[in-house]
């Protein structure tokens, strides 16, 4: 009797042990199709949902798909890797980063433009700026240099020959309505409109917050030539990642150009 409790126990266990050992496979298995993507929520993270919910499973692909609320953190997560890649940024500010931080991140192909916009809750007209009006822009060097020319380009500033992207305050050279200039984090903009005169927006965060750039915006920046493009970012050596190759394959497909389109009507604009 002893014996056959003894069998029956033992065959239980191996039965166990076997049954563990396939539970962790098939975790593996699971796991090592699926992509951990760290993303703004608009328009990032509505894209990348509408991969996962209609295109991923067709490339054999599962997304993670994880929303940060700043531009800092989904870098700061790939390089922990706590992160497979991120889609957030566009290449002017992650050459910013890479330089202050020593990121060794790669940027793949262009995917959507967001354009940065100028907007307002008193002024109607851009040229109705008032004299003295503060003036929000984001605080991070390469879009704050992109606002500076977003205003220049439309006749409220002047700024030196050349300093493109780079522009900071310092190289304006006419200011001719004595404009007031307050940095601040870029995600933090939407809610500086009841405290200044005008503040140039983010794509992203002004349609996260109700916002609609082709409509609502006193000025918008163009698409064509923009160097602004958001796309995926990977640690370098990573781009041949089999799970990276499916992203990007879907990111430029002809049904998320259409999604785009479609949903966001001029707001968010497709790169490709």
């Amino acid at each position: 009797m002893r014996r056959t409790i003894a069998a029956v126990l033992t065959s239980a266990t191996l039965l166990l042990g076997l049954a563990a050992c396939g539970s962790s496979d098939d975790e593996a298995a699971s796991s090592s199709d699926t992509l951990k993507v760290g993303v703004s929520p608009v328009p990032h993270g509505e894209i990348l949902k509408y991969i996962s919910d209609n295109l991923a499973s067709a490339e054999g692909l599962k997304l993670d798909i994880v929303e940060f609320n700043d531009y800092i953190q989904p870098n700061v997560a790939l390089q922990e890797k706590q992160l497979d890649a991120n889609y957030f940024q566009h290449i002017p500010y992650l050459d910013e980063e890479k330089a202050a931080k020593g990121y060794q991140f790669t940027a793949l192909k262009p995917v959507h433009i967001e354009p940065l916009g100028v907007y307002s809750k008193s002024v109607k007209n851009i040229a109705d700026v008032p004299n003295g009006g503060v003036v929000g822009i984001p605080n991070d060097p390469s879009n704050s240099g992109r606002a500076l020319n977003l205003l220049a380009a439309n006749g409220l500033l002047t700024l030196k020959d050349g300093v493109g992207v780079k522009a900071t305050e310092k190289d304006i050279t006419a200011n001719p309505k004595n404009l007031q200039f307050k940095a601040l984090e870029a995600a933090q903009l939407p809610r500086s409109l009841e405290d200044t005169a005008i503040s140039v927006i983010n794509g992203n965060y002004a349609i996260e917050t109700g916002l609609k750039p082709a409509t609502d915006s006193l000025a918008l920046e163009k698409g064509e030539g923009n160097p602004y493009a958001n796309l995926l970012v990977v640690r370098t050596g990573d781009e041949g990642d089999a799970r990276v190759v499916k992203l990007e394959k879907l990111l430029h497909s002809p049904e998320v150009k259409k999604f785009i389109d479609d949903k966001y009507q001029g707001s968010v604009l497709a790169a490709f």
